[in-house]
This record gives structure tokens, C-alpha cells and sequence, in this order.
């Protein structure tokens, strides 16, 4: 683990996941890049090790939902702690935090507002497939509105 921590701050990656000896270096912001791996090669998760910036609970969502057996993060909200230990991924991090602030540092970052309310793996990953596709298409997602709207 140690050897993609340091990838990750050296190459100044957003995420860091290996996969025995297959090791990726990611760059996109927020969850993008684990929703893609995700949903495109879900194999190469299963049994990874991740080192990553900042988790929230809609990216340890994905993680879980992929398989990953180990992660470090420098910043690591409350709810991802809980969900990852809750399902048996060990975690080390830098700090943990209450949770994750929006870029702009105005408010919380709308993965981890989406997620906040939600319990089953299945429905965030389907919530952040939802949020990502009306980001890529810049046209909103129902499912998104009636989920932000409820809080």
C-alpha cells in the first residue's frame, strides 16, 4: 500500500487501484473514474487495493460494490468509514472528516448529500450512475431531484 500512496501524491492522482500487479493511476474528479471502472470493468476492482484523495460514502459505495479489499484515503468522511467497516474493508486514512465539502467549499459535495440518506449499495451506485450521466449530458435526473429535494 505504501508504494501507491506514494504514486498517488508523486503523480498527483486523484486514485491509485491496483490489482495484483496491474496498478492504474486515475485523474477525473469525484467518482467518475471508479463509476467507469465500475460499470466497464468491474474484475479489475474485485480483490484491488486503493489509495484515493478523498472518499466519501458514494465512492466507498462503489468500492464495495466492486469488491475492493483494501483502501487508504488522505480525507475520509464519517459515513464512508462506517460503510467500509461495515463490510469488512480495511481502512487507514489521513483524517477523517464529517463529510465532504463541494469544490467550491460552499457546501457538501452533492455525491455525498445524494448518499447520505441512502442504506443499500445497489441504490447509491444507481443514484451516482444517475448523477453522473445528467453531468455528462447537462440535463437533470429525476431520480437525483426527488433525492435532493427530500432532504
Amino acid at each position: 500500500m505504501k508504494a501507491l500512496i506514494e504514486r498517488l501524491h508523486r503523480q498527483k492522482c486523484s486514485c491509485v487501484i491496483a490489482h495484483g500487479d496491474d496498478v492504474r493511476m486515475f485523474h477525473q474528479r469525484g467518482v467518475a473514474d471508479l463509476y467507469d471502472l465500475l460499470r466497464c470493468e468491474p474484475a479489475f476492482l474485485q480483490g484491488a487495493r486503493v489509495a484515493d484523495k478523498v472518499v466519501g460514502k458514494g465512492a466507498a459505495a462503489l468500492m464495495v460494490a466492486g469488491g475492493v479489499t483494501e483502501l487508504y484515503a488522505d480525507t475520509l468522511s464519517r459515513r464512508a468509514m462506517d460503510l467500509l467497516e461495515a463490510h469488512g474493508v480495511p481502512v487507514d486514512c489521513a483524517q477523517v472528516v464529517s463529510g465532504i465539502r463541494n469544490r467550491a467549499g460552499t457546501g457538501w459535495c452533492p455525491v455525498e448529500t445524494l448518499c447520505a440518506p441512502l442504506t443499500d449499495i445497489g441504490e447509491m451506485v444507481e443514484a451516482i450512475g444517475c448523477f453522473l450521466a445528467a453531468q455528462r449530458k447537462g440535463a437533470p435526473c429525476a431520480a437525483l431531484t426527488e433525492t435532493i429535494n427530500t432532504q
